[in-house]
């Protein structure tokens, strides 16, 4: 493995245990490509907390626009998630439109507009969470592997609806709110109850509805990826994560502001393992 790849995998695994934890039953001769994929998302999504304004933010989305672009910026290899990201695309002939969209996508991080809609939603979480999984499927396939489309979109969706049930206390604190606003309006809840922390019924009952949705997805994610072949599946062992996470979030719902403990990461790769044994074969 080259010094950039193995930084990367570094960085993915400070940035992001969930999805280093989900990498680790990949296959070794794709693990190191996957992660790069990985890491790169887990360094464009911290962008968020790196930053206090969005002009700041923009500036990071747009050294990586143009270094994908090609366009200026030649000490691309200083960057060892860019480095190792660029040797994986071209390794494996991977398009590099889909991280021209994320990054797009990812601009809306760094306003406080609320998320107006599920359609919107989704978008969003197609865009920046199930592009992950498809590149993912690709890499283990050799190639384009359109039957793993439904198996990514769904799975990105419901991580993605779960991971922001799970931040909604800490993301309103910030004045922020991903989950769609029509969620909560049709419960009766106002974007500044929201923002005040202010707790009710209805808030309650739009972040079970949240976590019914993410249920609805995971479980056609899980369906389409018992239909993949063995080879392709490890791509999606996140979806064992999902499903904890959604379990644990209705344990939790009685407490929609109160920030959550940190899972064990020792549980957490335990599900994947766990999951990988009885599904990717």
């Amino acid at each position: 493995m080259s010094d950039s790849l193995a930084l990367a995998a570094d960085q993915l695994r400070e940035l992001d245990r969930d999805r280093y934890a989900a990498s680790l039953v990949i296959p070794a001769q794709y693990r190191a490509a996957v992660q790069s994929v990985f890491a790169f998302s887990a360094e464009i999504a911290a962008i968020r907390e790196r930053v206090s304004e969005p002009v700041p933010g923009e500036i990071r989305l747009q050294w990586w626009v143009d270094a994908i672009e090609g366009e200026g910026h030649g000490a691309i290899a200083s960057n060892p998630v860019a480095d190792a990201l660029f040797r994986t695309l071209e390794r494996h002939e991977l398009p590099s439109g889909p991280l021209l969209r994320l990054l797009a996508a990812r601009r809306f991080d760094l306003y406080h507009d609320p998320m107006p809609d599920i359609g919107q939603f989704e978008g969003y979480a197609g865009e920046t969470v199930s592009v992950l999984y498809q590149y993912a499927a690709m890499i283990l396939a050799g190639g384009p592997v359109d039957q793993a489309a439904d198996a990514a979109g769904h799975l990105g969706v419901a991580q993605a609806l779960a991971g922001h049930v799970r931040a909604f206390g800490y993301n309103a604190s910030r004045g922020q709110l991903f989950l769609p606003l029509a969620l909560f309006a049709a419960h009766g809840v106002r974007e500044a109850d929201i923002y005040a922390g202010k707790d009710s019924e209805g808030l309650r009952a739009a972040l079970a509805q949240a976590g019914e949705l993410a249920q609805g997805h995971a479980d056609k994610a899980a369906h389409a990826v018992a239909e993949l072949d063995g080879s392709i599946k490890p791509a999606f062992a996140s979806l064992a994560l999902v499903r904890a996470d959604i379990r644990a979030l209705a344990r939790q719902a009685n407490q929609p502001f109160t920030a959550r403990p940190a899972p064990s990461a020792f549980g957490r790769l335990w599900s994947v393992i766990w999951w990988a044994l009885r599904n990717a074969r």
